[in-house]
């Protein structure tokens, strides 16, 4: 078998949206670093029944809208 194929997973903190920070497993980062997330299953319309609004942070929904702003989107 060869050597260092898989990556090592470690220990690392995740902080959800609303603030609470769940330790997981991970090849991301190293040992103890946090990861927050803009969007968590709190918050995603997959998990919520699709009521909630998905923040625009990148400006991607912003540049669709403006591109076709004429066919009512």
């Amino acid at each position: 078998m060869k050597k260092d194929l898989h990556p090592e997973y470690h220990v690392i903190n995740v902080k959800m949206t609303n603030g609470d920070v769940v330790e997981m497993r991970s090849i991301w980062g190293a040992e103890g670093d946090t990861l927050a997330l803009d969007i968590d299953p709190t918050v995603h319309p997959a998990w919520t029944g699709g009521g909630a609004r998905l923040l625009d942070t990148g400006g991607r929904v912003s540049k669709f809208k403006k591109k076709y702003e004429g066919l009512g989107f």
